[in-house]
């Protein structure tokens, strides 16, 4: 584990760059050959605004990426943060343990807040009003929510102390999960919930990019499935009866749109709907 954290530690931007190009070229060769929906889409033209959004996200990280390293550094000096004040551990406890509360405050607490707060779910729309979701709509994230996004990533690496190896390899695992679960493949149902046990599934993601209520607010979690499962919010519906985008925003044109979706968080709010009956299964409580 030491090595792999020690990579982590000073792992060169090509080798960042290289996963995520890396991840999205297998996940799209593998949307080719078992594709989860038979989508008449153009690929290309479907990708181009999401790959944009991708960029952008991908600026905003490398321009902010010096306060990630000063606050990680701050709580290595300071021995502050929450898995610093826990009793001594095993090195690759540690690490678990690390990328499990940045994955909660993060990652899962960052969602569950966007969806909550009207503001901030005008800005998230963007992610959620892609009618043809797959492996390139994991980062389509306007430019004010990957900032939202980074602070909350930030008041993480405070919180649980995490130095900047484990934050370097949190940031790289929940790059290809999110590939992983956004990408239009179909996996044999058993093992999508042998998997789904553990971290985010393809099935279990896409639950949560269904159309309507209660769907869309549910299944928040990015890399481990533990937090929805502990918190409640953990939800079944079965894959041939999803459907993509939001109801309320349902202009797959304008969602296509570079222009249209720059737009999208300054429309007026409008209220999503409930489905009357909810054919759906909810998690229990751990």
């Amino acid at each position: 584990m030491g090595p792999i954290i020690h990579y982590f530690e000073n792992i060169p931007s090509l080798h960042r760059s290289l996963i995520l190009v890396g991840g999205i070229t297998v996940f799209w060769f593998l949307e080719g050959i078992v594709p989860l929906f038979g989508f008449t889409y153009k690929k290309w033209k479907h990708a181009l605004p999401n790959l944009f959004f991708t960029m952008t996200t991908v600026v905003i990280n490398f321009a902010l990426a010096f306060l990630l390293l000063k606050t990680a550094d701050f709580t290595v000096i300071h021995d502050f943060g929450i898995i610093n004040w826990l009793p001594d551990m095993p090195l690759w406890l540690y690490v678990i343990v690390g990328l499990l509360l940045l994955d909660l405050v993060g990652a899962y607490l960052a969602h569950f807040v966007e969806h909550k707060i009207k503001i901030l779910w005008m800005v998230h729309l963007v992610h959620h009003t892609d009618h043809n979701v797959d492996t390139t709509t994991a980062n389509r994230h306007h430019p004010l929510e990957s900032m939202i996004r980074f602070v909350f990533t930030l008041v993480g690496v405070f919180l649980v102390g995490t130095p900047i190896g484990i934050v370097m390899l949190y940031q790289s695992l929940s790059l290809v999960a999110t590939q992983f679960n956004h990408a239009n493949i179909k996996m044999p149902k058993r093992l999508d919930d042998l998997l789904s046990l553990l971290i985010v599934s393809p099935d279990m993601h896409k639950v949560h990019h269904h159309y309507r209520l209660p769907y869309t607010d549910s299944n928040y979690g990015n890399i481990f499935s533990l937090w929805d499962r502990l918190f409640g919010t953990y939800m079944k519906l079965d894959r041939e009866k999803i459907v993509y985008g939001v109801d309320t925003f349902p202009d797959e044109v304008e969602n296509s749109s570079i222009k249209g979706l720059l737009r999208q968080p300054f429309h007026k709010y409008r209220k999503p709907t409930t489905l009357p009956e909810a054919e759906s299964v909810k998690g229990q409580p751990l």
